[in-house]
């Protein structure tokens, strides 16, 4: 990047085998706009499809922690590291909305030393599908800091606005194809389902990734409607309830889980009566767990592999664990109390 007598750098940046010429300067920040598709944004505002003004997202974005801590870096830095890119003509801010936000705040208590920003700017234009690519390199096979909700939205936009094939995107950002189609499958989901609450990603996420809940999708196609409907109304009260306890329901008797989904039984309930039909029974676990261990092939290479010392303690434990399973055996030999 060369420099010129009026600090003003003129360079390249590549993205998909092009040099995009740029120019690094600074900007006052009064002129920069902040980037309502950048997905950050989009994922944080357009929640009613509401597009929302400058002063808007501002606002939203200082209420986020990490803004927060943005302003303390460029306080103490005493300036960006990395300059905002933005697209010349309209001064969007393609990349570093929450950077212009935290020195926007700064600029609001000190104008004087807070008022220019450095800022590398793109062609005012640039091709759409170029700016998200650029987006991709920085957030998914760079920093890697936007959230799940966020970085689905970005591979659903690529792949169902774009026409990006999911393969050719996942190759661009160092992605694995089953975790796209996985990330794309859940916001598509929310979509088809008018949830577009980020906040309710997680119950979505595990929804989607259980094979025993697919299963019971599989037989009841009324599932996806009630399920959203409890999610929504908190009758399943956090996503760490829905990936423990909706499988147990899932994978227990078949009159727990449609008494559940007839809304006969409430959550809590069905996931009680399928704990106590044995679909998520401690001990049943436990034994089964340690039985399949005994069985590993690896298991017996562990045991022979060990020196006479510990071939000595196993002998033992395994004659203790022999005695204690007939013992708990015959418990279930005995007569039952009447």
């Amino acid at each position: 990047m060369a420099a010129t007598s009026d600090n003003v750098e003129h360079g390249s940046l590549r993205l998909r085998g092009r040099d995009i010429p740029t120019v690094t300067k600074k900007i006052d920040h009064k002129n920069l706009k902040f980037y309502v598709d950048n997905p950050r944004i989009y994922s944080l505002i357009r929640t009613d499809g509401h597009i929302p003004d400058q002063d808007e997202i501002y606002k939203q974005l200082l209420e986020h922690e990490h803004v927060r801590v943005l302003k303390e870096d460029i306080r103490v830095n005493d300036g960006l590291i990395d300059a905002l890119i933005v697209r010349d003509g309209d001064f969007v801010v393609l990349e570093g909305n929450s950077r212009l936000a935290a020195y926007k705040f700064l600029a609001s208590k000190d104008p004087m030393k807070w008022s220019d920003v450095l800022c590398t700017v793109l062609p005012a234009d640039i091709d759409e599908k170029l700016v998200f690519a650029l987006l991709g390199q920085y957030h998914i096979k760079g920093k890697k800091d936007w959230a799940p909700y966020e970085k689905a939205g970005f591979l659903y936009r690529r792949h169902k606005e774009h026409h990006v094939e999911l393969s050719t995107v996942c190759e661009e950002l160092g992605i694995g194809l089953k975790e796209a189609r996985h990330l794309v499958a859940v916001y598509e989901f929310m979509i088809e389902h008018d949830d577009d609450d980020r906040e309710r990603w997680s119950y979505y996420d595990e929804y989607l990734k259980s094979g025993k809940i697919r299963k019971a999708r599989d037989e009841y196609a009324q599932l996806d409607d009630f399920i959203v409907r409890q999610i929504k109304t908190g009758d399943i009260p956090t996503a760490m309830d829905l990936r423990d306890k909706l499988p147990t329901i899932c994978s227990g008797p078949a009159k727990v889980l449609k008494r559940f989904v007839n809304s006969t039984t409430p959550f809590e309930d069905a996931y009680e009566a399928a704990v106590d039909a044995g679909g998520e029974n401690y001990a049943l676990n436990k034994l089964r767990r340690f039985r399949q261990w005994l069985a590993l092939t690896e298991t017996e290479d562990d045991l022979l592999e060990a020196n006479k010392q510990v071939t000595d303690k196993m002998k033992f434990e395994l004659r203790e664990i022999e005695k204690r399973v007939k013992k708990l055996s015959s418990l279930f030999d005995r007569p039952s109390a009447s």
